[in-house]
């Protein structure tokens, strides 16, 4: 045994700091996660509601004369596609019937990417992966359905 001391060469250091960050991420809940993309996806439902209810008469304008949706008339168009931006963000936001939520404003991305908007795909792709998650992950443990899957479930 000599009496020699080995330096740790730098880029061991920062890889060990890198390891912990990671491990440190991964390590972050699911519930911390799923905030934010409720609140997200709920805002942008939301102000198009809000947009659309701002001036029904632009509202039924833009219906008939530059969505037009196939085989639904535009008034019923409009009041469906506004009452789904305004119940499903109040629901998101509770973490109620989230999943059901993420699936019909799946359903409703894809309707307008097809037939309204379809050159605003990466908006569109964006608003869809947020929803995928949501639907196949739930709403985490700070929401209503979770609550009631507590309560609901035999101890």
């Amino acid at each position: 045994m000599t009496g020699t001391v080995r330096a740790i060469p730098s880029h061991s250091r920062s890889c060990e700091a890198l390891g912990r960050i990671r491990r440190a991420l991964d390590d972050v809940s699911y519930t911390w996660l799923a905030l934010p993309l409720r609140f997200a996806v709920a805002t942008i439902f939301w102000n198009s509601a809000m947009t659309k209810l701002a001036n029904w008469e632009t509202t039924l304008s833009l219906f008939s004369d530059e969505y037009r949706l196939p085989f639904i008339p535009p008034e019923i168009a409009a009041y469906l596609a506004t009452a789904v931006e305004i119940s499903t963000p109040v629901l998101l936001v509770l973490g109620l019937l989230t999943r059901p939520a993420a699936l019909v404003l799946l359903g409703m991305t894809g309707v307008i990417e097809i037939f309204v908007y379809p050159q605003a795909w990466p908006t569109h792709i964006q608003w869809a992966a947020m929803l995928l998650v949501l639907l196949c992950r739930g709403p985490g443990m700070l929401s209503l359905d979770c609550l009631i899957l507590r309560w609901l479930t035999p101890r």
